[in-house]
């Protein structure tokens, strides 16, 4: 089963990387695989840890892969980092071990403390809407117009049914996003 969630690492300079990420647990470990090159394959290799935050607030997601990264950080408890202030939940974690791959190597990291902060009550469909979406905006350069298309038409359904403030912002903001790289798309095909 893979979690959506989302990462924060330590950059070289000491500020925080904020990555929406899938994630897989196995044998008690908790296994990130960052496609090559990123932040947070780089920031892992070189600080052997990272930060788990469980959320329900969609607009993190969606901020994310629109470039919204100002979001409030708090001090983590046992490793040395940051996590996001809105996490239900954190999971502080330490690298156990590394299998590298061409495209998408793997982190196996051991948890060092889990923390709850907030309960959390269950996503509506609009939210899973935006995450579905948020995916889609990951993976523009991979997926023909048709498809991106094809797939937003039936999100769309559910943002218009149980969307409530912060799902409008984030579904805006993607589908900004996703005008933005269809018209670029288009004047490179006709230059």
């Amino acid at each position: 089963m893979i979690q959506e969630i989302i990462v924060t690492t330590q950059n070289q300079d000491g500020t925080t990387h904020i990555a929406p990420m899938g994630i897989r647990e196995e044998n008690g470990l908790v296994i990130i695989a960052p496609f090559k090159p990123s932040s947070t394959l780089e920031n892992i290799q070189r600080n052997k840890s990272a930060v788990v935050n469980r959320i329900d607030d969609v607009r993190i997601f969606a901020g994310c892969l629109t470039g919204r990264k100002d979001w409030s950080l708090v001090p983590t408890e046992q490793i040395s980092g940051h996590r996001l202030e809105a996490a239900l939940s954190h999971l502080e974690l330490e690298l156990e071990s590394f299998e590298d791959d061409e495209l998408r190597p793997r982190f196996y990291l051991k948890p060092v403390v889990e923390i709850t902060h907030s309960a959390f009550k269950g996503f509506n469909r609009a939210q899973s809407a935006v995450l579905e979406a948020a995916i889609l905006v990951s993976r523009l350069k991979m997926l023909s117009e048709e498809k991106v298309e094809q797939e937003l038409e039936y999100l769309t359904i559910a943002i218009e049914k149980t969307a409530g403030e912060n799902e409008k912002i984030a579904w805006q903001w993607l589908m900004d996003k996703i005008e933005t790289f269809q018209q670029e798309n288009s004047k490179s095909e006709t230059a």
